[in-house]
């Protein structure tokens, strides 16, 4: 259950958590904060990264204690305005062309958005979602926190470095 607005970098290895792949996003990561730069709830152009973003560097135990964790209600850069709190992810089912993942964004511990992200690994590309019931599935933050949660699970199931395994369209 990662922060909706956490902006994943790299995988840490070296975080005290005793077991890493039960992480919200399959491993500890470092990243930064662009909760000032997502659109609101109300927004319709959530569905892209802006191109002109900026995010706030945190310090480590705060990215270990709030962002990687979701659910971070006294966050000073949390907007008061917000749709979710976290997004929680899973393997959904793999295939030897493709893994599926399932995600629920959550605000105040209920689900308020779900639904299904398709990777094609030939093509190392997300398939699109092209129906109106997946406004989540093209928003932004699903698709930068799937992104990372494919990243390490692709790292654990091929026993590769992380690094070597890094979906081509990582935002």
């Amino acid at each position: 259950m990662a922060c909706p607005y956490f902006v994943p970098r790299e995988i840490v290895y070296d975080i005290a958590w005793p077991h890493p792949a039960r992480l919200p996003l399959g491993a500890g990561w470092t990243g930064s904060c662009c909760a000032h730069n997502e659109p609101g709830p109300t927004s319709s152009s959530s569905t892209g990264s802006s191109s002109n973003e900026v995010s706030v560097r945190l310090d480590d135990a705060f990215i270990r204690d709030f962002c990687n964790l979701g659910y971070a209600t006294t966050c000073p850069h949390l907007p008061s305005s917000r749709d979710w709190d976290a997004i929680r992810f899973s393997v959904a089912s793999t295939t030897p062309n493709q893994i599926t993942l399932c995600y629920i964004c959550e605000f105040a511990h209920a689900p308020k958005a779900h639904g299904t992200l398709t990777y094609d690994l030939a093509a190392e590309a997300w398939h699109s979602a092209s129906d109106a019931a997946s406004e989540s599935t093209n928003d932004a933050r699903v698709r930068r926190l799937a992104n990372s949660y494919l990243h390490a699970y692709r790292a654990r199931q091929s026993g590769a470095p992380a690094e070597q395994s890094w979906p081509s369209d990582h935002e």
